[in-house]
């Protein structure tokens, strides 16, 4: 009789020691996959305490008039399993200007050992913010030092953000990063063709890019401590005289509203020639918002995320642009006397430059960042306002030749609006084609003129270097 039993005993034991070993198997990837990041997310509110000049549009008149909501900086800290951080840093601003990020990496790499490449900033590109670029400001104002005022703001801002990255920093806690998307249709590209050239007006035939990019980043228990998610798309539904986030802003209140404790931080995309459409009211921009939440709550609910391991890889440096041939010094004056507000003031700062300097300016160098997480994901920060053409393209051509397994390809996301919106930033069909983000908006600023043919190329041939680089550093 035991004899008889001896095989069915061994099947037994057989299959409780396999049983045990895939528990164990089981066990032992969720400690590794709870193991690889720790994270950090918060907020903290950067609305102005007074009233101030407003961004975003030439023609305002007046100061701000109170706030719909609050406008806030919010930071997001990863590490891998090495100790490398990054740090996200997502604000309801029309831009990064160096006068904000420079003194923020300094501070955090003097105190927190945080190197400059591995800080990202963003901003929403909202145009009911405060204006926080000094010269602007001071161009601006009707009465008082509008300069002096943004000065102080971004003193402020730098002190706020800093401190807040302190605070975050000692909560890190093991976390799993998952990706997904959803869609949003209120994007729509505004570059119109005419018999007479581009102009600003709705094109519906025209490139989007209405994909909704969202990192979540999960606690052991489950929860959702943060929400990285990104559309490209001018943040432009609103044009009054109150504080407000617009769309951007109301989709992560109804994200944090919906899910509490969470953290919502929005990474503006390539909206530069990109405008939600219809526009221009309160409940229009809360509208939209709601889009917007709803394409995050898809992303975050579907069941075929992808799983974001790492390393981390980052690399960052300054591209090289050139300008078209500036005007001489005739044609200048020439538009002193002749042009309209706008092109008297431009030709006035560049006699200015041409006297201090004894040329005008012909190329500038302006920051391009990658940060890789190990074979997933591939994080792309361009500087200025970025066209939707270089997210279509970085989209297409960074999945290739990766070598990660067959079938499967490194997402790619790519971020416009970071670490220093200068302006305009076209691709080679936006700039041949001329109008406003191809030529005409630099009038607006201190540069000569629009870039030389060669922008395109330069942007996507050092981004190709810098992906190369961070696809590299987290194979070491």
């Amino acid at each position: 009789m035991k004899i008889q039993n001896r095989p069915y005993l061994l099947i037994i034991v057989l299959l409780t020691w396999i049983s045990a070993g895939n528990d164990s198997r089981v066990l032992s990837a969720e400690v590794t996959r709870q193991s690889e990041w720790r994270a950090a997310a918060g907020s903290v509110v950067i609305t102005p305490e007074k009233s101030m000049w407003m961004s975003g549009y030439a023609a305002r008149t007046k100061p701000s008039e109170g706030k719909v909501h609050d406008l806030f900086a919010k930071v997001l800290i990863i590490e891998d399993a090495k100790g490398q951080k990054i740090v996200l840093i997502t604000t309801d601003l029309i831009g990064i200007t160096p006068a904000l990020r420079d003194p923020i990496a300094a501070r955090l790499e003097s105190e927190y050992q945080i190197p400059s490449a591995a800080l990202l900033m963003n901003a929403s590109h909202t145009h009911c913010g405060p204006e926080l670029r000094e010269k602007k400001a001071s161009r601006r104002g009707l009465g008082g030092d509008r300069g002096a005022e943004a000065r102080e703001y971004t003193q402020s801002l730098v002190k706020k953000i800093v401190k807040h990255v302190g605070e975050t920093l000692p909560r890190l806690e093991p976390v799993t990063l998952k990706y997904s998307y959803g869609r949003a249709g209120f994007a729509m590209n505004r570059r119109l063709p005419t018999p007479k050239g581009v102009i600003n007006s709705p094109h519906p035939e025209g490139p989007v890019d209405q994909r909704v990019p969202v990192l979540s980043v999960a606690r052991p228990d489950g929860s959702v401590m943060a929400a990285l998610f990104g559309y490209a798309c001018h943040n432009t539904t609103l044009s009054f005289y109150q504080f407000c986030g617009d769309y951007a802003g109301f989709a992560q209140e109804y994200l944090e509203a919906d899910h509490p404790g969470m953290v919502a931080l929005f990474m503006m995309g390539c909206g530069g020639d990109q405008n939600p459409y219809p526009r221009r009211t309160l409940d229009l921009a809360k509208q939209h918002g709601r889009a917007l939440a709803n394409a995050v709550e898809t992303a975050l609910s579907v069941k075929q995320s992808r799983l974001i391991h790492g390393p981390l890889g980052i690399a960052m440096d300054d591209v090289e642009l050139e300008f078209a041939t500036p005007p001489s010094r005739e044609e200048l004056l020439k538009s002193q006397e002749t042009g309209n507000k706008y092109e008297k003031s431009h030709a006035t700062r560049l006699l200015a430059q041409l006297k201090e300097r004894g040329g005008i300016q012909t190329t500038y160098a302006f920051p391009l960042q990658v940060i890789q997480f190990g074979n997933d994901l591939t994080l792309v920060a361009i500087c200025g306002e970025t066209v939707v053409d270089y997210s279509l393209r970085l989209q297409s051509e960074l999945k290739s030749g990766f070598g990660v397994a067959e079938s499967v390809e490194p997402i790619v996301w790519v971020a416009g609006y970071s670490n220093h919106v200068f302006g305009y930033l076209p691709s080679l069909r936006v700039l041949k084609e001329g109008g406003y983000e191809g030529a005409r908006a630099m009038i607006y600023s201190s540069y000569p003129g629009p870039f030389t043919d060669s922008v395109e190329n330069r942007v996507t041939s050092k981004i190709h270097h810098l992906t190369e680089q961070a696809r590299q550093a987290v194979k070491k």
